[in-house]
């Protein structure tokens, strides 16, 4: 069992950086392939990123590469989502999410992940 919690959302204007956290729970927390979605008011989830339990690999959707990053400390039982150069089209609820894989595959389905966190509301403006 994992139960998740993310912080650090926010109101930010366009342009500007935020990070968000999401702390897990349980022994086994290293072992787990971590992920953030994001549901924007209408909108169904989608995938934002995913890291694997290692950290060695990562994956980013397409509307994200190269302004967010995900990352984790194992020893701290925490993710993190660095979003940089932010838009208002990033606006949405950001759900950690977490699924047992002691593999280097990423995992992009939302279906994939067994356990989610309740949300953290970034909110964008222009």
């Amino acid at each position: 069992q994992v139960q998740l919690v993310e912080s650090g959302g926010g109101l930010v204007q366009a342009g500007t950086s935020l990070r968000l956290l999401c702390a897990g729970s349980g022994r086994s927390f290293s072992l787990y392939g971590m992920a953030w979605f994001r549901q924007a008011p209408g909108k169904e989830r989608e995938f934002v990123t995913s890291i694997t339990w290692s950290g060695a690999r990562t994956y980013y959707a397409d509307s994200v590469k190269g302004r967010f990053t995900i990352s984790r400390d194992n020893a701290k039982n925490t993710v993190y989502l660095q979003m940089n150069s932010l838009k208002p089209e990033d606006t949405a609820v950001y759900y950690c999410a977490a699924v047992f894989s002691p593999s280097n595959m990423v995992l992009t389905g939302a279906g994939t992940y067994d356990y989610w966190g309740q949300g953290t509301q970034v909110t964008v403006s222009s």
